[in-house]
């Protein structure tokens, strides 16, 4: 599912601890699982992104009935700093066809500091269920050695199941993972032609932030304060959260808007392009409002500057992400502005303890 599914936590994970970094790259890589069941495994390369695409739309097409991620989508994950394929990853192909992908999985650190939990990401596909629990546990180890590297107590790990992926939430549970939460992706469909857009409350103004220093780091701020509580929220810096926000091939910063609320800065949306490839839709990567501006119309306000500019470019509709469990009434609001659920992603987590890190990571 990739890029397409919430992105509160990912993107740019703080830089690695020292013995994080440390050690050779191996090629290929040692998983026995993998091995007994006839398969090879090594490090995947940014070159591999069209290979691993189909595996994963074979997947989708599986579970949903059409593909969910496009190529940019895993261009993007495979070329992120942030995520060290060289230690972090495997592919599985059969023998004597490097490029023929099988199987494929990753371990995403999020978060890694002595004294508190880590946070690991991690994505499991499989053409061949031999090779579902091979991966799970390398992962999943993986996790581990991440969390006894930086000296966390544990690893707590997340997974993101499509509702209707029962085989994966099945092999989840057997782990030891529970839901943790769900996201509704809601979709808002546009008329043909230009939407005006939205008057807005009674001392509220919305700007445009791009080309504006100010206004960007206002927006920072927002989402930092607006977003502090929410599931899987994981703070940044300025810097770091320019360069996650922005790393994406499709990326928008002049979709950045910032809602003032008499005279301060009150409330910020992103958009993106993510869905704009296969669907020709908008997308609101991020909404959020200061706590103490709530309840004033402003988010429904940005929406609808959201959706009057997605309409401007002839999307035929917008969409975003919301956590059910959501510290605000979120999801009433988007519901009530005309959205509709079209999907459910369950994040179930389980915790790993922390093991010694492998010269090599694997």
């Amino acid at each position: 599912m990739t890029s397409h599914v919430p992105a509160h936590a990912a993107a740019t994970a703080p830089p690695a601890p020292p013995e994080e970094t440390a050690g050779p790259r191996p090629e290929p890589a040692d998983l026995p699982g993998v091995t007994a069941a006839g398969y090879h495994a090594r490090r995947p390369v940014p070159g591999d992104a069209a290979a691993v695409h189909r595996l994963v739309s074979a997947r989708d097409l599986e579970v949903l009935g059409h593909p969910d991620a496009t190529l940019d989508d895993l261009t993007d994950q495979l070329t992120d700093a942030s995520l060290d394929l060289g230690r972090d990853a495997w592919l599985v192909h059969p023998p004597g066809a490097p490029d023929t992908v099988a199987g494929y999985a990753q371990a995403w650190r999020q978060r890694a500091e002595a004294g508190v939990p880590a946070e690991v990401d991690i994505e499991v596909y499989a053409a061949d269920e031999r090779l579902v629990r091979p991966l799970w546990d390398a992962v999943l180890a993986r996790a581990g050695r991440m969390a006894g590297a930086a000296g966390s107590p544990r690893a707590v790990v997340s997974v993101q199941v499509y509702r209707q992926d029962a085989a994966t939430a099945e092999v989840a549970a057997s782990y030891g993972f529970q839901v943790a939460t769900g996201f509704h992706r809601l979709r808002a469909d546009h008329p043909v032609g230009p939407v005006a857009d939205p008057d807005p409350p009674s001392g509220v103004t919305v700007r445009a932030a791009h080309g504006s220093a100010e206004l960007t780091r206002a927006a920072y701020r927002i989402h930092q304060e607006g977003f502090a509580e929410h599931f899987g929220f994981v703070p940044k810096s300025y810097d770091a959260w320019l360069s996650a926000y922005g790393a994406s091939a499709t990326s928008d910063w002049s979709q950045l808007l910032v809602a003032e609320a008499d005279g301060r800065p009150a409330g910020m949306l992103l958009g993106s392009d993510m869905f704009a490839a296969d669907e020709n839709c908008g997308y609101v990567r991020l909404l959020a409002v200061l706590p103490g501006y709530r309840g004033r119309g402003i988010g429904r306000t940005l929406l609808r500057h959201a959706f009057a500019a997605d309409a401007r470019r002839g999307r035929s509709g917008t969409y975003l992400h919301v956590d059910a469990g959501n510290t605000t009434p979120a999801l009433t609001l988007y519901l009530s502005a005309g959205m509709r659920p079209v999907l459910v992603i369950d994040v179930w987590r389980g915790a790993v303890q922390p093991a010694p890190d492998s010269p090599a990571g694997a």
